[in-house]
């Protein structure tokens, strides 16, 4: 990497076009600016002004190392106004949470980025551990997670519970009574799907529950906006989190059977500790709440 300071150096050479003129604009004297471009030019491995008289040209490479310093300079304004201005509406924001989650808070972030043409959102749903990687290694800027992580290096705050959801098609007859009658319309599965029948059917019908690995598979689906399909269809039935059926543009044609023993899982904001936050990142965080507001 080139040094900053002769790099600038160097630029403000080309520009005055006179060695004189440079050290007098950058508080120097002549044979500092010499000097600077020395070595400059050693680092480079080649000249970078052909002199003539008491003028200069620059050479192929001076031309080059001329553009990379007035792009330099371009950068480092860009990045100062943005640090300076910290304006809300401007800049990148990481987002990770689960798939039913970022389903339930990607409409709270589009008015904001279609009235914000400079702000970029990135919101990716992601696995609790690679949600946990990634704020740690400062990839993301805010996590949605399922527990307190309790790590020295960040704060969680508790944004809501949501519950493990039964969905049947809104138009069922009857609410199975057991689970040989819930096991007989057919389960839509999907990645998570498995681990949630452990923990909610497992809960509800102990005696007669045979495992995951057992149950009687209509159909499966990777894609989270789709899972609930199928059962609006009259399909089957699947477990999902609460944010899932809400984010779902047909939801008044499922039905959320109430189990007598409910489950519920918290939903935890999660950031690097000590970090200050951006204005964007202050109110993405509150977009998050109130999506998060919709699950109570």
């Amino acid at each position: 990497m080139l040094n900053a300071t002769w790099l600038e150096t160097f630029t403000t050479i080309c520009e005055t076009g006179h060695f004189t003129q440079a050290a007098v604009r950058l508080n120097m004297t002549q044979p500092g600016v010499s000097q600077h471009l020395r070595k400059l030019e050693q680092q480079v491995g080649m000249a970078l002004i052909s002199r003539q008289g008491k003028s200069f040209i620059l050479t192929p490479a001076g031309e080059a190392v001329f553009e990379l310093g007035l792009s330099r300079r371009e950068e480092e304004k860009r990045l100062r106004d943005l640090i300076d201005t910290d304006d809300r509406d401007a800049g990148p924001v990481t987002i990770a949470c689960s798939g039913s989650f970022a389903m339930l808070v990607y409409p709270n972030l589009l008015p904001w980025m279609r009235a914000a043409p400079d702000l970029s959102v990135h919101l990716e749903a992601a696995p609790q551990a690679e949600i946990l990687a990634g704020l740690l290694e400062g990839r993301f800027d805010l996590g949605v997670l399922g527990a307190d992580p309790n790590h020295v290096r960040l704060e969680a705050q508790k944004l809501a519970r949501e519950e493990l959801c039964l969905v049947l098609p809104a138009n069922s007859a009857d609410t199975p009574m057991s689970f040989a009658e819930l096991d007989a319309r057919g389960f839509i599965a999907h990645p998570d799907g498995y681990s949630y029948a452990d923990d909610l059917l497992r809960l509800n019908f102990s005696d007669d529950y045979p495992g995951s690995d057992r149950l009687n598979v209509r159909g499966s689906i990777n894609q989270i906006g789709q899972i609930p399909a199928p059962v609006a269809r009259g399909i089957g039935y699947t477990l999902l989190p609460r944010s899932g059926i809400e984010a779902f543009s047909d939801k008044a044609s499922l039905s959320v059977v109430q189990l007598p023993r409910r489950r519920w899982h918290e939903l935890w904001l999660v950031m690097r500790r000590g970090r200050r936050l951006s204005a964007r990142v202050q109110h993405a965080r509150g977009l998050l709440k109130e999506a998060a507001a919709q699950l109570r």
